[in-house]
C-alpha cells in the first residue's frame, strides 16, 4: 500500500519535473500495450490491494486466504472503475490539432479575405479543436466576398479551391 501511495504522490507532484530532468532516460519504462495496463489503473489496484489487506488484517477475524481474496476482488473492482470512469473517457476526450491539408477537401469554410476572379484570398476552417487560415482560390473562377460560406472542392499546390456553399 505504501509503495502505491508514494508512487502516486511522486508521479503527480514530480512526474514532469523528473521526466524533463532525466531527459527521457526512463522512457523505456512506459507501458505500450492494452489500455487497461495504464499505470494509473495498475497503481490504483496495487494500492487498493494493500489498503484493503491492511484494514482486513487489523479489523477483521478473517484468516490470510480470505483476506487475500477480498483484497484482490477490491483491487480488480477499483481498477475497473478507474479504467472505465477516468482513463477511457480521458483518452476519448483527447483532441489533436494535427491535420493534413489534403484532409480539408469537402469541408465547409468561411472566406476571410475576399477571393478575386483570378487570384487568391483566404479562408477560415475549423479543424478539430482549432481553426486555421489557408490560401484559397475560386474553383469556378468567380469572385467570392468575405463572410461567404464555401466548400473546399479541391486541394492543389497547397491552395484550397473553393466554391460557394449552397445550403439546400
Amino acid at each position: 500500500m505504501i509503495l502505491g501511495v508514494v508512487f502516486a504522490i511522486v508521479t503527480v507532484i514530480f512526474g514532469d519535473v523528473i521526466g524533463q530532468a532525466l531527459d527521457g532516460v526512463l522512457d523505456f519504462l512506459s507501458l505500450d500495450g492494452p489500455d487497461f495496463l495504464n499505470p494509473m489503473v495498475l497503481v490504483g489496484g496495487v494500492t487498493m490491494f494493500g489498503g484493503v489487506g491492511v484494514m482486513l488484517t487489523r479489523y477483521s477475524p478473517l484468516s490470510v486466504i480470505p483476506i487475500v481474496i477480498f483484497s484482490l476482488c477490491a483491487a480488480i473492482m477499483l481498477s475497473a472503475l478507474v479504467y472505465f470512469f477516468y482513463v477511457k473517457p480521458m483518452q476519448n476526450a483527447e483532441n489533436s490539432t494535427g491535420y493534413s491539408i489534403q484532409e480539408l477537401a469537402g469541408k465547409i469554410a468561411e472566406v476571410n479575405i475576399p477571393i478575386p476572379v483570378k487570384g487568391y484570398g483566404e479562408v477560415l476552417i475549423k479543424v478539430g479543436a482549432s481553426t486555421t487560415h489557408q490560401i484559397a482560390a475560386s474553383f469556378e473562377g468567380e469572385e467570392i466576398q468575405a463572410g461567404t460560406k464555401v466548400v473546399i472542392v479541391e486541394v492543389r499546390d497547397d491552395t484550397l479551391y473553393v466554391a460557394r456553399f449552397e445550403n439546400t
